[in-house]
């Protein structure tokens, strides 16, 4: 007791070392306690047992992806093709309909009977001719109308020939109706009916383009890129645009790109056809120990997970988990395996949380990791490595006894 008391550099050391052995046993007990060290995200076993877990009105389920899964999905992902659902159109007809605008000339061959004196004849036969002379026929007559609209009723009025069918017949029935009436009134009349407005053969071009408005179509059969362009094209990126075509109160979608590159996407357009581009982002979000966590844009469906992991840089070879890759999404049931999907609770926008797996440790994943599809909104999560925490542990450990051993080596 004596010596004790009588030596307090040694009570010191002594005392210091007996902090340094309770402060390693409280941090063995709390690391112990602990169930992450700065993690970024759980950890595979915990993913995996996920499965079951409520989300709101639904529970997640876990799926490994095998060549059964990706099937599933890249059979939902296939949208229809305008090619399949869109039936074939023929090129707009020269048939005349209400609102259209004509422009009607009647020409009377000499000696003028009806039209004599009667200005117009010789200028509507030199527009017809293509501005040839006509100074051979400069006795003839005629008439020719302001530009007329065709009314509610579907008719057109022509002088001596009253109201004619209109809507419904080509210029040249409508010639012929005219020259039929004009028969016995008229000198051998010669009827040119011309259509210069056309309001009953459009299409409506909207959204992200150029120029959003009402086009005409002809009867050479103008196709989806052909109104586009004419719209002034697309203000985004063609790559990440959508066309939607409204036809007959139903809607279809197709990536513009897709259009683009497929001529039978490019499909000829029917009048009151509603075309409207718009500008789709498709952006997946990276997280855990990948080779860059941030949100990655992508181009348009058809993305695939080994794009999307060579985009991010890959995962981190010396804390990520081979076996705990994971893609979490709001699937739709349809392209869950029916034993999945048939008893599954769903959210209320009918879609099934689910967690993919997928075991990069086996050569096989790598295949399917090149077909299985990424989508917009995806949150593609790497786990960390089972011993990645235990070597956080032992650095902290370390940390802790090299300092209080320093303190208690300082103590003279």
């Amino acid at each position: 007791m004596n010596s004790l008391r009588t030596d307090p550099v040694r009570n010191s050391r002594h005392a210091l070392r007996a902090l340094a052995l309770v402060m390693l046993m409280l941090g063995a007990s709390g690391m112990a306690g602990c169930t992450t060290l700065g993690s970024t995200g759980p950890t595979t076993g915990k993913v995996l047992h996920a499965d079951q877990t409520p989300i709101g009105s639904s529970v997640i389920r876990v799926v490994n992806v095998d060549s059964a899964t990706t099937s599933r999905l890249i059979e939902a992902d296939k949208a229809p093709l305008f090619s399949d659902v869109l039936a074939k159109a023929t090129p707009v007809s020269t048939v005349v309909g209400r609102g259209d605008v004509l422009e009607i000339s009647v020409v009377e061959a000499p000696p003028a009977v009806l039209f004599n004196g009667t200005s117009g004849g010789e200028s509507a036969l030199r527009n017809s001719l293509g501005g040839a002379n006509v100074s051979a026929v400069t006795t003839s007559r005629g008439w020719s109308s302001p530009q007329q609209v065709v009314e509610l009723d579907g008719r057109v009025f022509v002088p001596f020939a009253g109201t004619v069918p209109a809507a419904g017949h080509t210029p040249r029935e409508i010639e012929r109706e005219i020259t039929a009436r004009l028969k016995g009134k008229a000198h051998d009349p010669q009827v040119m009916v011309r259509r210069v407005g056309n309001a009953s053969s459009n299409v409506t071009v909207l959204g992200d383009v150029g120029q959003s408005g009402s086009y005409a179509l002809g009867a050479r059969g103008e196709r989806l890129l052909e109104v586009i362009a004419a719209a002034g094209g697309t203000k985004q990126s063609i790559g990440k645009s959508v066309v939607q075509l409204n036809r007959d109160e139903r809607t279809y979608t197709m990536p513009l790109l897709q259009v683009s590159k497929d001529p039978r996407q490019n499909v000829v357009l029917r009048p009151n056809d509603v075309v409207t581009v718009l500008f789709q982002p498709y952006s997946f979000t990276s997280m855990g120990a990948s080779g860059n966590n941030a949100e990655i844009s992508f181009e348009s469906p058809g993305f695939t997970l080994a794009q999307a992991l060579g985009r991010i840089g890959g995962l981190q070879d010396n804390r990520s988990n081979v076996k705990g890759v994971f893609i979490f999404r709001y699937e739709d049931p349809s392209a869950v395996d029916p034993a999945i999907s048939q008893d599954a609770k769903l959210t209320p926008d009918g879609k099934i949380p689910v967690i993919y797996r997928v075991n990069l440790s086996e050569p096989s994943a790598l295949f399917y990791a090149q077909n299985f599809p990424i989508r917009n909104k995806d949150i593609a999560y790497v786990s960390n490595a089972p011993l990645v925490d235990f070597s956080k542990f032992l650095g902290i450990i370390s940390s802790t006894v090299f300092s209080v051993v320093g303190v208690v080596n300082s103590v003279p």
